[in-house]
């Protein structure tokens, strides 16, 4: 029987607030929303033993000349890039200019797998060396956008080394170009267990002490390259653990294609990024992160594009299939490790914004009410078609100018609604 006392619909959503105010400071806390940030459109993985002041313009110099010496007329990557002459001819001349002014997106100085073991006494002095490099770069106005290291990791075999390269490192950029900038990054590999993140925070913390930096300072990126990485004892997802376990420092998950693969079992000819064992790993990866503001890259090919005309074409052929099945799949981000491979990373990439840039425009158009649109967009997907223009922007594949043309609106507003958390349209 219904009650006579009137409702007191104040006293019942105040009641509702306090019930739900956990939660609600939960997906505060822990699905912030989209890094507003520029996220690289890949990572070069250079030996640190290699890595000098000046290298990604000799990165961009050897790419435009395998370009050049491989690909000399826009016919050469028809067949590869399945497109129009015309928009091919567009692309390269972009790809160019990009391989002239902006060849390296992200460099991370290897000091691990890629590295190898050169004792204690060569690895301090390749650690100060690329500390080094990367201040005289920042002091010449050089720098790539991002730069960082991949130290060793937290398993027993290699802790100690590995805290002691990026305290090693820290210090000496910190002498050298005395603050740290804002795009350095840090790479923890070899994760098995929810502890190295944990343990990971923990030195961050003690080292930002140690150096008198900003509580919160040193974030890192978790590769995600161990079984143990992507499911728990209990058959549970890891990656959610592990980001809250990094408190507020996870940057991004990077997926490291072979290693993952091996110890999924899968033998040397079949491991790739395009195996189905690393769309599973990769789409808990997404899941995840999904909301986090955490970072998503995909892996890389290890077939690299050298030799004759036919074997670098086929290198490209895969190389460029691959980007685009990546970026097809919500990874916007990979790993390139040869200067030869840059030329494809970025067709593909650009080719894909180009493609994405007149639909998305006109439908964005229609959602900010200049026009009648056949197409009604819930927020959610104008967020991921703005998102698809900011980044195509950032990377060199679109034109402000043609952009805020076809959309009706400027960049400001567009990095805005791309970065916008959901849930908040009307806040």
């Amino acid at each position: 029987m219904a009650s006579d006392s009137p409702l007191d619909l104040g006293e019942l959503t105040a009641a509702l607030d306090a019930r739900l105010a956990d939660a609600d400071a939960r997906l505060a806390r822990d699905y912030p929303g989209a890094n507003a940030a520029r996220q690289p459109v890949h990572t070069v993985y250079v030996p640190a033993d290699r890595v000098h002041a000046g290298l990604a313009a000799d990165w961009g110099r050897r790419a435009g000349e395998a370009l050049t010496e491989f690909a000399p007329k826009p016919e050469d990557l028809l067949e590869t890039m399945g497109m129009s002459e015309a928009d091919l001819s567009d692309l390269l001349s972009r790809v160019h200019d990009k391989l002239a002014r902006e060849p390296i997106e992200d460099l991370r100085a290897d000091l691990e797998d890629g590295y190898g073991d050169h004792g204690d006494e060569g690895e301090d002095t390749d650690v100060v060396a690329v500390a080094e490099a990367f201040a005289a770069d920042l002091a010449k106005g050089t720098a790539t956008p991002y730069f960082g290291i991949r130290m060793k990791g937290m398993e027993a075999a290699g802790r100690h080394r590995g805290v002691r390269s990026l305290t090693l490192f820290l210090q000496t950029l910190l002498e050298r170009h005395g603050s740290l900038p804002d795009n350095l990054l840090l790479t923890l590999p070899k994760i098995t267990s929810v502890e190295h993140v944990e343990a990971m925070a923990w030195v961050a913390e003690r080292l930002e002490r140690r150096f008198d930096l900003p509580e919160g300072r040193l974030r890192f990126e978790l590769q995600i390259e161990t079984p143990q990485s992507v499911l728990l004892p209990d058959g549970t997802a890891a990656v959610p653990h592990m980001i809250r376990a990094g408190q507020g420092r996870v940057s991004a998950l990077h997926y490291g294609t072979y290693d993952y693969s091996a110890a999924c079992g899968i033998t040397a000819a079949h491991q790739s990024l395009a195996h189905p064992v690393a769309d599973h790993a990769k789409a808990v990866m997404q899941v995840a992160a999904a909301g986090t503001g955490v970072w998503l890259s995909d892996g890389g090919s290890n077939v690299l594009p050298v030799g004759s005309r036919q074997e670098v074409h086929d290198a490209w052929d895969l190389h460029a299939g691959l980007v685009r099945r990546s970026l097809e799949r919500g990874f916007y981000q990979g790993w390139d490790v040869h200067p030869h491979q840059l030329p494809m990373r970025f067709l593909a990439t650009y080719a894909f914004y180009r493609e994405a840039f007149e639909p998305a425009a006109a439908r964005l158009k229609a959602y900010f009410g200049a026009v009648a649109g056949g197409v009604m967009d819930e927020p959610a997907t104008a967020q991921a078609l703005a998102s698809a223009l900011v980044n195509g922007l950032r990377c060199g594949a679109l034109d402000e100018t043609e952009v805020a043309g076809r959309t009706g609106t400027d960049t400001a507003t567009l990095v805005a609604l791309a970065t916008r958390r959901i849930g908040q349209e009307n806040a």
